[in-house]
Protein backbone atom coordinates (compact mmCIF):
# COMPACT_ATOMS: atom_id res chain seq x y z
CA UNK A 1 0.00 0.00 0.00
CA UNK A 2 2.77 2.45 0.93
CA UNK A 3 4.74 1.41 -2.15
CA UNK A 4 1.73 2.19 -4.36
CA UNK A 5 1.36 5.62 -2.78
CA UNK A 6 5.03 6.38 -3.32
CA UNK A 7 4.82 5.18 -6.92
CA UNK A 8 1.83 7.42 -7.49
CA UNK A 9 3.69 10.42 -6.06
CA UNK A 10 6.70 9.63 -8.21
CA UNK A 11 4.51 9.45 -11.31
CA UNK A 12 2.94 12.81 -10.44
CA UNK A 13 6.37 14.40 -9.97
CA UNK A 14 7.64 12.96 -13.25
CA UNK A 15 4.59 14.30 -15.07
CA UNK A 16 5.11 17.73 -13.52
CA UNK A 17 8.75 17.77 -14.57
CA UNK A 18 7.83 16.72 -18.10
CA UNK A 19 5.21 19.47 -18.33
CA UNK A 20 7.70 22.06 -17.06
CA UNK A 21 10.35 20.99 -19.55
CA UNK A 22 7.82 21.13 -22.38
CA UNK A 23 6.78 24.64 -21.34
CA UNK A 24 10.39 25.80 -21.00
CA UNK A 25 10.97 24.61 -24.55
CA UNK A 26 8.17 26.98 -25.61
CA UNK A 27 5.70 24.26 -26.50
CA UNK A 28 2.42 25.66 -25.28
CA UNK A 29 -0.77 26.30 -27.19
CA UNK A 30 -1.94 29.79 -26.38
CA UNK A 31 -5.49 28.98 -27.34
CA UNK A 32 -8.23 31.22 -26.07
CA UNK A 33 -9.30 30.45 -22.53
CA UNK A 34 -12.92 29.48 -22.16
CA UNK A 35 -13.33 28.94 -18.39
CA UNK A 36 -12.32 31.09 -15.44
CA UNK A 37 -11.08 28.02 -13.55
CA UNK A 38 -8.39 27.49 -16.20
CA UNK A 39 -6.99 30.99 -15.89
CA UNK A 40 -4.54 30.78 -12.96
CA UNK A 41 -2.81 27.64 -14.23
CA UNK A 42 -2.78 28.95 -17.79
CA UNK A 43 -1.20 32.23 -16.69
CA UNK A 44 1.60 30.35 -14.96
CA UNK A 45 2.06 28.09 -17.98
CA UNK A 46 2.07 31.08 -20.31
CA UNK A 47 4.73 32.84 -18.23
CA UNK A 48 6.97 29.78 -18.32
CA UNK A 49 6.41 29.16 -22.03
CA UNK A 50 7.17 32.80 -22.82
CA UNK A 51 10.50 32.27 -21.08
CA UNK A 52 9.74 34.81 -18.39
CA UNK A 53 10.83 34.50 -14.80
CA UNK A 54 8.56 35.77 -12.06
CA UNK A 55 10.90 38.75 -11.76
CA UNK A 56 10.64 39.56 -15.47
CA UNK A 57 6.86 39.43 -15.36
CA UNK A 58 6.89 41.62 -12.26
CA UNK A 59 9.11 44.12 -14.07
CA UNK A 60 6.69 44.25 -17.00
CA UNK A 61 3.88 45.00 -14.56
CA UNK A 62 5.79 47.41 -12.34
CA UNK A 63 5.49 45.04 -9.37
CA UNK A 64 7.89 43.28 -7.04
CA UNK A 65 8.81 39.68 -7.78
CA UNK A 66 7.33 38.62 -4.43
CA UNK A 67 3.91 39.85 -5.59
CA UNK A 68 4.00 37.53 -8.61
CA UNK A 69 5.12 34.71 -6.32
CA UNK A 70 2.11 35.35 -4.07
CA UNK A 71 -0.27 35.55 -7.02
CA UNK A 72 0.94 32.24 -8.41
CA UNK A 73 1.05 30.50 -5.03
CA UNK A 74 -2.57 31.47 -4.41
CA UNK A 75 -3.75 30.88 -8.00
CA UNK A 76 -4.28 34.63 -8.34
CA UNK A 77 -7.04 34.51 -5.70
CA UNK A 78 -5.91 37.80 -4.14
CA UNK A 79 -5.67 39.70 -7.44
CA UNK A 80 -8.40 41.97 -8.76
CA UNK A 81 -9.99 41.53 -12.17
CA UNK A 82 -8.17 44.61 -13.46
CA UNK A 83 -4.86 43.24 -12.16
CA UNK A 84 -5.48 39.90 -13.85
CA UNK A 85 -6.25 41.76 -17.07
CA UNK A 86 -2.85 43.43 -16.81
CA UNK A 87 -1.12 40.06 -16.32
CA UNK A 88 -3.01 38.62 -19.30
CA UNK A 89 -1.93 41.58 -21.41
CA UNK A 90 1.70 41.39 -20.26
CA UNK A 91 1.78 37.71 -21.23
CA UNK A 92 0.04 38.23 -24.55
CA UNK A 93 -2.60 35.61 -23.81
CA UNK A 94 -5.99 35.76 -25.51
CA UNK A 95 -8.88 35.41 -23.06
CA UNK A 96 -12.61 35.43 -23.71
CA UNK A 97 -13.55 39.00 -22.76
CA UNK A 98 -16.58 37.90 -20.78
CA UNK A 99 -14.36 35.91 -18.39
CA UNK A 100 -12.64 39.06 -17.17
CA UNK A 101 -15.60 41.40 -17.23
CA UNK A 102 -16.42 43.44 -14.15
CA UNK A 103 -19.73 42.62 -12.51
CA UNK A 104 -22.49 44.08 -14.59
CA UNK A 105 -20.09 44.92 -17.43
CA UNK A 106 -19.73 42.21 -20.06
CA UNK A 107 -18.32 44.43 -22.81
Amino acid sequence: MQNEALQSQLSDLEAGIQEYETLKAGHFAFEQLQEVGELPRQLIRARIARGLSQRELADRLGLKEQQIQRYEASDYASESISGIREVVSALGVEVDRTLLADKGNTR
